[in-house]
């Protein structure tokens, strides 16, 4: 069976789906987007997801493609066009086709909006719990608005690129000061020796991730503390677990670091026992 896409109010078999040569999302990186998990049949936390979106597009000063209801609608026909019981839907707006400027087009250009979704095999995720992902750390030289989940993601892909090349499978960026910031497609979480979660503040300087957001309150279901705090290089190589999140991978654990492995070098208890119960806490939208 073909994929099917979503294009500006189109359903087109994916390897005919297109947008303008001048669309803005295409030369100007003038664009967000959100990737959501679905599980068995489920949306996993749609609502916070489209929050977010509301968010990225209000901070660029760009037009809302159509209204929340609506959006849902084609969401759910796109992932049943395409069959897909477990797998993630990728949603992209940008602020349209115009004649290529810096200046924003005239406020009448309509935002271009693609969505597609594809299955996955959850065991290929089970495989990463059960083993870990070895990362490396690599300079922060993303610009400043990385709260706003923008398309344009180079740093994030050279980041990963280099991961790749050095036998890692992801990245971790990190200030000048030594300060952990976040992944190239994830937030970062580490379990000090005294079995408290700490994440960085999402204020300033980091993505919040919907997944991260879930998490504090599968943590207040399982009781434990959390702190959201800076920490650095030296304090996460010191920590009795290190572990991802992200819509795509949920909770995955980090093994080694540049070389060095977390703790005993096997993922810890804290963070399977997160994902044991992030879908119990986590919103499920049918499709």
């Amino acid at each position: 069976m073909s994929r099917i896409a979503y294009v500006n109010g189109q359903y087109v078999r994916h390897p005919e789906a297109a947008v303008h040569v001048e669309d803005r999302g295409f030369q100007f990186a003038d664009g967000v987007y959100e990737v959501c998990e679905v599980r068995q049949g489920m949306i996993v936390d749609l609502s916070r997801h489209l929050n977010r979106l509301d968010r990225s597009l209000r901070e660029l000063k760009m037009a809302s493609p159509m209204s929340r209801a609506a959006l849902t609608l084609v969401i759910r026909e796109v992932l049943r066009r395409n069959r897909v019981r477990n797998g993630i839907f990728y949603l992209q707006v940008t602020r349209g086709a115009a004649r290529r400027d810096h200046y924003f087009p005239a406020p009448d250009t309509p935002p271009t909006i693609t969505i597609t979704a594809k299955s996955t095999d959850p065991s290929v995720a089970a495989k990463k719990y059960a083993n870990g992902i070895k990362v490396i750390t690599v300079p922060e030289n993303r610009w400043d608005r990385v709260d706003i989940k923008t398309v344009g993601l180079l740093p994030n892909v050279l980041a990963k690129q280099q991961a790749k090349e050095q036998g890692a499978q992801d990245a971790i960026f990190v200030d000048r000061d030594g300060i952990v910031m976040e992944g190239a497609s994830s937030n970062v979480w580490i379990v000090t020796p005294e079995a408290e979660l700490v994440t960085r503040p999402a204020e300033h300087g980091i993505l919040k991730g919907i997944t991260r957001t879930t998490l504090m309150d599968v943590a207040a279901k399982l009781d434990l503390k959390v702190a959201e705090r800076e920490f650095k290089v030296e304090e996460m190589m010191a920590a009795r677990e290190v572990f991802f999140t992200s819509a795509t991978g949920i909770c995955v654990p980090i093994v080694e670091i540049d070389g060095k492995p977390v703790a005993n070098g096997h993922p810890g208890t804290v963070s399977a026992s997160i994902r044991d119960a992030f879908f119990d806490i986590a919103e499920k939208t049918p499709i």
